[in-house]
């Protein structure tokens, strides 16, 4: 009991909130943690996006992203409490890279063989015993757990006051979601950015490995943004030119 209290007791100290919630210094720090948070967490709504597309019903997308936001912050506020201790959990890259590329593989390889005349069906089966829906929560709260590990450690070294920490990644979370919903309803409209997803999230894979302690190559934020924007960019000419060629030949 005392390890906890000594963890989470701070979560609870009201005079502590009331420091943070009155202090202009503090809300500064608060606002830079969300900047992070949102610049940390682009693959992340990259990812959450492409993943709840195998959900047919807009509903069920939206509803799915809703659980897995509640799910983040549950999860956020028990990360944070043993953030000293996560810097040494370097292993959950290796297992996230290898399930990102793993999704990759799923959404390429049965693609290949089934060149047969079928409709186009979701990629992703429901996992044993669970619905499709709530295995596409199940995947999205892993990525949540996967993802946070980069925000939390950049956010302690930031300040070591969990309860900044702790509104600063509410925050951001909730503009990641609202990121992850625009990208989905784009995807809709232009169905090559599903390709194109499953392509940066390969890239996200290895860089997500490439920065464990072992190997240690850290791909900045910026340069990845820069890929992102470039990768929407070719997307888009793709698919401009293929409703071009639609429309030369309907003519």
């Amino acid at each position: 009991m005392q390890v906890i209290s000594k963890l989470y007791g701070p979560f609870f100290d009201p005079h502590n909130w009331a420091t943070v919630l009155t202090s202009s210094s503090d809300w500064m720090i608060i606002l830079s943690l969300v900047m992070i948070e949102c610049l940390l967490s682009v693959d992340n709504a990259v990812v959450l996006a492409t993943q709840t597309q195998v959900l047919t019903n807009l509903k069920d997308r939206e509803k799915s992203l809703f659980y897995g936001l509640w799910g983040a912050y549950i999860f956020r506020f028990l990360v944070i409490g043993i953030g000293t201790y996560l810097i040494h959990i370097w292993e959950i890259k290796i297992i996230g890279a290898l399930y990102l590329l793993y999704m990759v593989y799923r959404y390429f390889a049965p693609k290949r063989r089934s060149n047969k005349k079928t409709t186009k069906q979701p990629q992703v089966k429901s996992k044993r015993h669970l619905s499709l829906f709530w295995s596409v929560v199940l995947q999205i709260e892993m990525m949540d757990i996967i993802f946070s590990v980069d925000s939390v450690l950049a956010s302690l070294a930031i300040s070591s006051n969990p309860v900044i920490v702790l509104i600063g990644g509410m925050i951001g979370i909730l503009c990641m979601r609202g990121i992850a919903e625009v990208i989905m309803n784009v995807m809709r409209k232009i169905p090559e950015l599903e390709t194109m997803a499953y392509i940066l999230i390969a890239i996200i894979g290895i860089k997500l490995f490439v920065s464990i302690p072992l190997i240690g190559w850290e791909i900045p934020s910026g340069i990845f943004a820069l890929i992102v924007v470039l990768a929407v960019l070719i997307t888009l000419a793709i698919h401009y030119y293929r409703v071009h060629l639609k429309q030369q030949r309907q003519s």
